[in-house]
């Protein structure tokens, strides 16, 4: 909260800038807001004046949409993974906007076969259209998880999934949250005391964006400072993705000691710990954590505690002590191994007719086996689950406990603060849209599982339980995420108890996550996104429509997109068949389809109930429990400590767990350029870091992105690779840091141990 007051600090240093006209705006009697952050930093009036869904609206919104969602799933498939948040089209949007405010023609457009019409130009680019335009764009930032399903399914287990199929379960995964969000929104956004402090920063840069600006002599406005830092990291990408691919892991150690398999394991930064590894491509830092300049500092030092301590403690620990015959296997890998130490093949234990479990052949062929990096990232995930809920409770229960029962209150006796008095001026959406869309939505669910001759292997039961599982949890980490912004990772236990309840039958477990955990983030993502309205008093019925298109339009470029990489890319995902130099390994999707095998083929019985090689790892539920505890106490006895309060327990238990995707050199660069940032310049060049650092971080990802995809269309896409040079490699020239240790294992390429 400490990064989100600061940038809002300079909002309230330029607030007087701001036109203010009475005759033109609602103004309420005074700003009662309960929540002391949100009186400081949403303004209590509306000008309803402004333009809201206008032709500006729909057309930046919609090819924002699809611009981000394209590149964001072009990105995933490959090595460096790009995420572009909506930050990025934010920024970009808002010279678009203002440029067609400046050249659309000001008259009226009538609809066809209607007597309605619409105005081309109303006039300036307004808050409103801009705040707009990021929620529609928003629905293409983050991957329908059902997308995972459709490349697990179609390029690891190399069999055909029926397109329809696919695309079905993709939208009404996604749209199912719309639902719970409809049926939820008088306690979750109508109660004032559910307040969402992560749309504070958005309030804030949308403030920031939309005040007059004058340049000073010898500066730079916002604007000129993101096409400055745009053009650079556009040219420069050219170096790390096309001419000197090598720059994006740099393991030195390896240079030096070409022939040392420990050395290499310990120094590289792809396959190994990353010790003495760095990094110049801007991908790479961003790819798998996100933004490091977009995450508060407390933040990073928690994950980077969680990565020293998981990767050069336990997992060093773990490996060198042979734990779970760590040495038959490499030291970081995400894949799954048989008891010889081969790559699991798991057509040998599927039969064929069926995709399901066959248990003969697998008492036959083998046992599946993780690497130390796969067990600890299991083990941490149980911890992570009970650690978030225990931290939850101590920390925040009785704050929780307050706000919920506030909220009743507010509920049903119809308190409401000036923001929902604002918004009673507009025309809210009838619970009875969200009640059809959940009813119809539900049976098409259905009808996807049960149809296309029952592909995806999941029952009307499924269904309904994982909807069931969906709608009960909503609420509870709802409440969660609108007083704390943080919410408990629930992937695991909807993956363990599905593997309970249906073993043997991958793609049911996936669905089953996909229509119960995935729905629910979704509704909260909605949740928030209403929240957003109210403080930016945008007509509900606008957010409606807004989110129900963006979302319908993003989830089918996904699909689209990856429709047509996965049937045009030779050996997609394939790293054992693609060319040396080819980025397309799906790095994301290897932790997936390594999921569907374990909790979804095998099922948890056989990995983790007690004849489960990995029983021992249910363990890590209990430490999860217990470890909140000691830091609470000691927060109660020593308040004045402030090291204490930063600690964030389930951030330092989960904060490695994303090296089942990510690599060394990842945590690596991310940490130090966050730290850099967000630590030292902060402290002390406070007054550039608030004005500078989200517009660098938003340039930088387009830079990227855009020159991602020219190098991609002009280049890539007909077979023109880059130059055969030491410097044209995709590696860190560490072949031997995925080589077993196990004397007793022969892996080819890696020398023969003694």
């Amino acid at each position: 909260m400490g990064k989100a007051a600061s940038v809002l600090s300079v909002h309230e240093e330029h607030s007087a800038d701001l036109s203010y006209d009475p005759l033109n705006e609602w103004q309420d009697g005074g700003n009662d807001h309960p929540i002391e952050e949100v009186r400081l930093m949403v303004d209590p009036f509306d000008n309803p004046n402004l333009p809201v869904l206008t032709v500006r609206t729909w057309l930046l919104g919609v090819v924002s949409c699809v611009l981000l969602s394209f590149a964001n799933m072009f990105f995933a498939l490959r090595a460096n993974q790009l995420s572009i948040g909506t930050v990025c089209l934010q920024i970009i949007t808002l010279p678009a906007g203002r440029l067609l405010a400046a050249t659309l023609p000001k008259k009226d457009m009538r609809l066809p076969l209607t007597q309605w019409s619409i105005s081309l130009n109303p006039g300036p680019f307004s808050i409103k259209e801009h705040c707009l335009i990021t929620i529609f764009a928003g629905a293409g930032a983050g991957c329908p998880y059902a997308i995972h399903i459709l490349t697990i399914v179609k390029a690891f287990y190399h069999r055909d999934i029926h397109p329809m199929a696919a695309f079905m379960l993709a939208q009404t995964s996604q749209l199912l949250g719309y639902g719970w969000a409809g049926i939820y929104r008088k306690y979750l956004v109508d109660s004032p005391y559910m307040w969402w402090p992560g749309n504070l920063v958005q309030v804030a840069l949308l403030k920031a964006l939309h005040l007059k600006e004058h340049r000073k002599r010898g500066t730079l406005t916002r604007l000129q400072f993101f096409l400055i830092v745009f053009i650079t990291s556009l040219a420069y990408h050219t170096i790390p993705g096309f001419l000197f691919p090598s720059l994006s892991c740099i393991s030195v150690l390896c240079l030096i000691f070409k022939k040392s398999i420990t050395i290499q394991q310990i120094g590289s930064g792809l396959q190994g710990l990353g010790i003495g590894s760095l990094s110049l491509d801007w991908s790479t830092i961003v790819g798998f954590l996100g933004s490091p300049l977009a995450t508060p500092a407390t933040t990073i030092f928690n994950m980077m505690f969680s990565y020293l301590l998981g990767i050069y403690v336990l997992i060093p620990l773990g490996y060198w002590t042979n734990t779970y015959n760590a040495k038959r296997f490499p030291i970081m890998s995400s894949h799954v191994f048989d008891d010889s130490g081969r790559s699991y093949n798991t057509s040998q234990i599927i039969s064929d007719g069926s995709f399901t479990l066959d248990a003969y052949a697998i008492r036959s062929y083998s046992n599946i086996n993780f690497s130390i990096k796969l067990v600890l990232t299991y083990g941490l995930g149980f911890a992570s689950l009970t650690a978030s809920i225990m931290h939850v409770a101590l920390y925040y229960g009785k704050d929780i406990w307050m706000a919920w029962n506030k909220s009743k209150e507010c509920a049903e006796e119809s308190v409401q603060d000036v923001h929902s008095r604002l918004m009673r001026n507009y025309e809210s959406v009838p619970l009875w849209w969200f009640h059809i869309l959940l009813v119809v939505l539900i049976a098409l669910s259905i009808y996807t599982c049960m149809g296309f001759h029952r592909q995806l292997q999941l029952p009307v039961w499924g269904v309904l339980l994982a909807c069931g599982i969906s709608f009960f949890l909503t609420l509870p980490i709802g409440v969660i995420m609108a007083t704390t912004n943080q919410a408990p990772q629930l992937t695991v236990f909807t993956e363990y108890v599905i593997g309970l309840m249906s073993p043997g039958k991958p793609l049911a477990n996936l669905a089953f996550k996909a229509y119960g955990i995935v729905s629910m983030t979704q509704a909260l993502t909605l949740l928030s996104d209403l929240n957003l309205g109210n403080y930016m008093k945008i007509p509900p019925k606008s957010m409606f429509i807004t989110q129900l298109v963006g979302t319908i339009i993003s989830t089918s470029v996904y699909f689209s997109t990856t429709w047509i990489l996965l049937e045009s890319v030779k050996n997609i995902c394939d790293t054992t068949n693609l060319p040396p130099n080819s980025p397309w390994t799906c790095p994301g999707d290897n932790v997936f389809y390594t999921a569907s095998i374990v909790w979804g083929l095998v099922g948890t019985k056989n990995m983790f109930g007690k004849l489960g090689r990995y029983s021992n790892l249910n363990y890590f539920f209990i430490v999860g429990a217990l470890l909140p505890i000691p830091f609470w106490l000691l927060n109660k006895v020593y308040p004045d400590i402030k090291w204490l309060k930063y600690m964030h327990v389930p951030l330092i238990v989960s904060g490695v767990s994303g090296i089942s995707s990510a690599h060394s050199v990842n945590y690596i660069m991310w940490g130090t350029t966050g730290i850099l940032f967000n630590y030292f310049i902060y402290k002390k060049y406070n007054k550039w870091w608030a004005r500078h650092t989200y517009i660098c971080s938003a340039a930088l990802d387009a830079g990227v992105a855009f020159m991602g995809i020219i190098l991609f269309s002009a280049l890539q896409a007909h077979n023109i690779g880059g130059i055969d040079w030491w410097g044209g490699i995709v590696g860190d020239y560490c072949k031997l840091a995925s080589c077993p240790t196990d004397p007793r294992v022969e892996a080819p390429g890696c020398p023969i141990i003694s």
